[in-house]
């Protein structure tokens, strides 16, 4: 009988360790697919912020130039 015990423990124990070690690769594959897309959300932040700051930059320089138009046209009418 504890021959028939420690048999049926181990056989507990043997899959509690299996569970684990699934469980463990299970949650490092996750972990690794949210790394992955991390990366390639730093990329596209980076991108996006380089658009951001060229487009205001245009915009800026256009202002510009219609402000200069409109300080030319000023100084005309006077």
């Amino acid at each position: 009988m504890a021959s028939n015990v420690e048999s049926v423990t181990l056989d507990i124990l043997k899959t509690i360790q299996a569970s684990i070690a699934q469980f463990r690769a299970e949650t490092n594959e996750r972990l690794d697919k949210l790394e992955a897309g991390l990366r390639r959300d730093r990329r596209n932040v980076a991108g996006i912020l380089v658009m951001m700051r060229a487009t205001a930059g245009d915009f800026d320089q256009r202002v510009t130039e219609v402000e200069e138009r409109i300080t030319a046209l000023e100084t005309r009418a006077q």
